[in-house]
């Protein structure tokens, strides 16, 4: 082959390379997404990963972050302890990912961190939770107890007359986390906790509990369960027991109470985000999802919606640093605002974020119609001793 035969061959290799480049650098920022596609949270976790997905392919689609393409490692994590494990151990150590953000349950979360602490990896915490859970590496853009219950309480208190509640959890972190601080304010405001029940994660039969909810004939009703199935077979079995008084969910979102049907109707939530929020941004978030997914389209919820925005404040908290590095990412993840469907949200306190809530309840339709809204709710002392 001549010199000139063997240069128009390498002239047209890299003009075919230049072509086929999509213009990212060629190693993309890896996300880690531990999540529960088996277990309690299966019920939830896809809508969790769509959420992710819109962010990845609006951010790529802009040109990415520092001109890298993002890029998602899904990993189930069981929706519990052991599973969380071996997911966040391959996401870390094996595919080497740059951050972390998911919701998870508390156990999942608990056993994860001391495996986020030996990766030095940032772990942005995208599900709502019992509080007061601290790192120097997670971050938490969900609420916690001091700006969930509150709602809650008051209005059964105020409108509902109720003086006297019974509490039903799931026997684990997040169960007795909530329900501990419930009956705490329930106390501290005036009323009376009458009895106080809890069933193991993966226990279905709520009949004995059920049994002395009746006995003790208490006003209201509040329950703190893990999200999904534990949520369905509680709902289901009160209502197939004529259980009719105020019943207030701390763990219930939007898609699962769509999924129960008429057994959610007349239940009072109290989250960050509804999909009846009227703003364009919660508009022009929705019409992008329904367009991406269509007919597959899982309900956003206020634990799918975090996760995307947490997408976007990883990205800024990149932009700012000007590198995936975790030391000054973890920096400037206290200090970024994201714009999103929930409103602007900084994980500014304590690693934890102002919130405005939203009291509302379930429709026979499962929308949720919102009663009352308080802006900007602060999340309390909840990591006092990290610096941000």
């Amino acid at each position: 082959m001549s010199i000139r035969s063997a240069s128009s061959l390498l002239a047209a290799a890299a003009m075919s390379t230049i072509l086929a480049a999509p213009g990212f650098a060629a190693d993309p920022i890896k996300i880690g997404v531990p999540v529960g596609l088996s277990g309690a949270n299966s019920v939830v976790a896809p809508s969790v990963v769509q959420s992710a997905e819109l962010a990845v392919e609006e951010i790529n689609a802009k040109g990415g972050v520092l001109g890298r393409k993002l890029a998602l490692e899904v990993a189930d994590d069981a929706s519990g302890a052991a599973g969380a494990q071996k997911a966040f151990d391959s996401l870390v150590f094996q595919k080497k990912v740059d951050v972390l953000i998911s919701m998870e349950t508390s156990a999942a979360r608990n056993a994860a961190l001391p495996i986020v602490t030996r990766g030095k990896t940032p772990y942005i915490y995208t599900s709502f939770y019992e509080g007061k859970s601290c790192s120097p590496f997670m971050y938490v853009n969900a609420w916690v107890p001091e700006q969930q219950v509150p709602p809650i309480v008051d209005y059964f208190n105020k409108e509902k007359g109720a003086k006297t509640f019974f509490l039903i959890g799931s026997d684990y972190a997040f169960g007795r986390g909530m329900l501990a601080f419930t009956k705490g304010y329930i106390e501290k405001t005036g009323g009376k906790v009458v009895g106080e029940e809890y069933l193991p994660m993966d226990g279905t039969d709520w009949t004995p509990i059920i049994s002395k909810l009746k006995s003790a004939a208490p006003s209201a009703l509040i329950t703190s369960t893990a999200g999904g199935a534990p949520n369905v077979t509680l709902t289901k079995q009160l209502r197939a027991a004529g259980v009719a008084i105020p019943y207030g969910n701390l763990a219930v979102d939007e898609g699962t109470a769509k999924g129960m049907g008429t057994d959610a109707d007349g239940i009072f939530i109290s989250a960050s985000y509804v999909t009846g929020i009227d703003s364009a941004a919660n508009k022009a978030f929705l019409a992008a999802m329904q367009k991406k997914f269509g007919a597959d389209l899982k309900t956003p919820n206020d634990l799918s919606v975090p996760e995307y925005e947490a997408v976007y404040a990883y990205k800024a908290a990149v932009e700012k640093a000007g590198s995936t590095d975790a030391t000054p990412v973890l920096k400037a993840l206290a200090e970024v605002k994201v714009d999103g469907p929930r409103g602007s949200i900084s994980m500014s306190q304590q690693h934890h974020a102002p919130l405005t809530m939203y009291l509302g309840q379930v429709q026979p339709d499962g929308a949720v119609k919102v009663i009352k809204s308080f802006p900007n709710v602060d999340a309390g002392p909840q990591c006092p001793n990290l610096k941000s």
